[in-house]
């Protein structure tokens, strides 16, 4: 399976759970969320199943610091930065927002694998 490479520049926001824990995520949209989305679909048909919650696994890299992770599709319906049910959600550790110096609201330049 042949891998693809995309990039995308959105800014870093926070989902909070009911629980008070937080994450962090860019959305990845406009083109390379539709590739993302078309990856995904054509994979799903190829295997006759979908990875757990429709996720890709990624290669993802911002500034100098490169991880593998899985983005997952945005099915959010509020209107929060990157919930407009739209593109997929790539999760940013902490290590990488430190590594990078960024933090919530910052925009973020990321580059990504597919695996």
């Amino acid at each position: 399976m042949s891998q693809s490479k995309l990039s995308c520049t959105g800014p870093l926001w926070r989902w909070t759970a009911s629980n008070g824990v937080s994450w962090h995520f860019i959305t990845i949209d406009g083109d390379a969320g539709e590739e993302m989305s078309v990856t995904e679909a054509m994979r799903r048909l190829e295997l006759g199943r979908k990875r757990g919650f429709r996720s890709l696994k990624v290669e993802a890299t911002i500034g100098e610091t490169t991880w593998q992770t899985s983005c997952f599709p945005n099915t959010s319906n509020d209107t929060s930065p990157g919930g407009d049910s739209d593109g997929w959600l790539l999760p940013i550790k902490a290590q990488v927002r430190k590594a990078e110096g960024i933090a919530e609201g910052d925009a973020a330049h990321v580059e990504l694998e597919l695996l």
